[in-house]
């Protein structure tokens, strides 16, 4: 699968960076090793390492290139113009974020508990949240909600409490009840 790259020849950059994603996603922070990404991506032994010399770099290109993605993905999908648009919007991206891209979600999941030991994965991935937390933010204030910082702040929580039970516990049911209940708490006064 290619993640990063929208040219039909991948630099070897963009192939380690799938291929680091891939393992992330399958064994964790522990999979990634550059033998191991060079491997995976069908690399030269030693490519992966020019472009990312040591681990602590290596999570980090893939953080940011995890962020960079969703980030712009997040900001186009929520454009609601009423609460039962934002509802569906927010059941379409749960979608999206725990079945066609999974793998990229499972990855970054793993780089969420990586960075309590990686402080360096911190900053990018708080960054990430901020954008996200600004385009929702936005979302409910054209929306009339009278505090849409803690409005977002729960509709995010709630998103983010479904993506970890349908990645990690495989729980697919339909979110629209959760969201529904979400998005009326956010916009109440």
């Amino acid at each position: 699968m290619h993640y990063f790259y929208s040219d039909p020849v991948p630099t070897n950059r963009e192939r380690a960076l799938d291929a680091a994603i891939e393992l992330l996603a399958a064994g964790g922070p522990r999979a990634l090793t550059h033998a191991r990404i060079d491997a995976a991506a069908g690399l030269p032994k030693g490519s992966t390492s020019n472009d990312f010399r040591t681990r602590s770099a290596l999570l980090a290109g893939v953080t940011e290139a995890i962020v960079q993605r969703e980030a712009a993905g997040v900001t186009a999908a929520l454009t609601p113009a009423s609460p039962a648009e934002l509802v569906e919007a927010c059941c379409a991206l749960l979608d999206i974020v725990t079945v066609q891209q999974r793998t990229v979600t499972a990855a970054r999941l793993a780089l969420f508990l990586e960075a309590a030991h990686e402080p360096a994965l911190a900053a990018p991935l708080a960054q990430g949240r901020a954008v996200l937390a600004g385009t929702v933010e936005g979302v409910l204030t054209r929306l009339g909600a009278p505090d849409a910082r803690a409005g977002a702040a729960a509709l995010m929580a709630c998103f983010e409490g479904l993506i970890l039970h349908r990645i990690a516990r495989g729980q697919d049911g339909d979110a629209r009840a959760a969201f529904t209940v979400a998005v009326r708490g956010a916009l109440s006064t």
